[in-house]
């Protein structure tokens, strides 16, 4: 995969510098023949037309030629001289003529003439002709600049392709280095970021080294992914292991009241028993088929809370009148009639809207655990405010390893072991307190106490 993402960087750059090489070419080229043909029109044409109307102003009476006034005007004003010849090559007459211009020509003369600047560096020759007299103009300063090339049509394309080859070969060289470079320094992170979301892939979370750039944020992102996944990989397996256990243990708590109930009906249908022994029989049954029912309903309850599929039914409510009827039911139950509850409340009012059934199994929940995980003489202090319903207590506390999993599903504290339970009691709780908007928090110290604040949502009360 490197090396992919690194060889079509590379054909990308090279396809760019081929293309820009042949255009840049193309483009010299035909600027360089639009120069040419520019400055042959416009320069090269202009001085040949004047030297060929020139002959308008030579008159040639009896053979013998000479320049009008009008000739000579134009002469001054071009800043050009004129020599006339004859048949033979020898100058007749002459107008403003240099002192070493010659007097006699000969054909090749005439030919090395037109072609270089003889006289000076600085004045162009034409040739003109009318009838049999043959004249010479040259102009000072004309800017026509003459340039004699011999060459052979092979010899040149050869060189143009060396020449041309070698530029194409330096400029490819070129291009692959800096591609190559560039290549290395894009495609590396990308082979990295492709390789860490592989490891991700397969849950490999180990971190890794962060390169600078522009791709540094995308990796503090990958890194922060990771970690996440990890943390919550983590979790998942702890909450398997968590409920395997609990499955365990809610078999086994199963097995055991199914092992009563199953001994029990045994003994009754023996028909050998007193009265007062099949009442107590028949009461351990039931007693052992609802610790079933409830096993089988914090299990359901806690699905349906999980998936966020529990229906309320919502209905305005006197919180103070509420907690203190869930105290006084607690008070009544034979396990707890000698329990110390302490009750208080900021107002006799406190309305809000709440789903009486479910909040019942909320807040009992806390109250029984206060009671039923702490010594028999412990004090416990339930008030109501306008949004808060906080239950404290002054028992033993709970051990801060089992305070950081309290809400959790499967969990029992190690202050438990000689309590029946399902580990499910305070997840629901929490999960039902915040199906109704609200909010729950734990904080203990052990040999300290412990509290429970439930904070209801503000925009239920009137």
């Amino acid at each position: 995969m490197k090396w992919k993402l690194t060889a079509r960087f590379l054909l990308s750059v090279l396809s760019i510098v081929i293309i820009v090489i042949f255009v840049n070419t193309a483009i010299l080229i035909g600027f360089f023949i639009f120069q040419q043909f520019s400055n042959y029109n416009v320069s090269q044409y202009s001085e040949e037309k004047y030297v060929r109307d020139f002959q308008q102003y030579i008159d040639i009476n009896n053979g013998t030629p000479s320049v009008s006034k009008e000739g000579l005007q134009q002469l001054h004003q071009r800043n050009a001289w004129i020599q006339l010849l004859d048949h033979n090559g020898q100058v007749v007459d002459a107008h403003f003529a240099p002192d070493k211009a010659p007097s006699h020509y000969a054909p090749i003369d005439l030919i090395q003439v037109y072609k270089y600047k003889e006289f000076d560096g600085d004045t162009t020759v034409y040739v003109g002709s009318k009838e049999s007299i043959s004249y010479l103009i040259g102009i000072k300063g004309s800017g026509v600049t003459r340039y004699i090339m011999h060459f052979s049509g092979s010899s040149v394309l050869q060189f143009m392709g060396k020449f041309g080859l070698l530029i194409v070969i330096a400029d490819l060289l070129v291009a692959a280095l800096v591609g190559w470079f560039f290549g290395r320094t894009l495609t590396k992170p990308l082979y990295a970021m492709i390789e860490r979301i592989h490891h991700l892939k397969n849950h490999e979370h180990k971190p890794i080294k962060m390169p600078g750039g522009v791709y540094k944020p995308v990796f503090e992102n990958l890194n922060e992914v990771s970690r996440e996944l990890a943390a919550h990989e983590q979790e998942r397996k702890r909450l398997e292991e968590l409920r395997e256990e609990w499955i365990s243990n809610v078999s086994h708590d199963m097995k055991t009241p199914l092992a009563s109930i199953r001994g029990y009906a045994e003994l009754l249908n023996d028909g050998k028993l007193s009265p007062y022994e099949q009442t107590e029989y028949v009461q351990i049954i039931e007693k052992q088929s609802l610790h079933m029912q409830d096993l089988l309903d914090d299990l359901n309850l806690t699905m349906r809370l999980r998936h966020q599929q529990l229906p309320l039914s919502l209905t305005e409510v006197n919180m103070v009148q509420f907690i203190r009827e869930i105290i006084i039911d607690t008070l009544n139950t034979p396990q707890y009639e000698q329990a110390n509850i302490e009750f208080n409340a900021s107002k006799d009012i406190i309305k809000h809207h709440i789903d009486e059934h479910f909040m019942r199994r909320a807040v009992m929940n806390f109250l029984h655990n206060a009671l039923l995980h702490n010594p028999s003489d412990v004090s416990v202090n339930v008030h109501v405010d306008d949004h808060s319903i906080t239950i404290s207590d002054n028992g033993s506390g709970i051990a801060a390893e089992d305070l950081e999993h309290i809400f959790e599903r499967y969990y029992r504290g190690t202050n438990t072991e000689q309590t029946l339970g399902t580990g499910l009691g305070t997840a629901i709780a929490r999960d039902i307190i915040e199906a109704h908007g609200g909010t729950v928090t734990i904080t203990s110290e052990e040999q300290q106490g412990t509290t429970v604040s439930i904070r209801l949502q503000e925009g239920e009360k009137e």
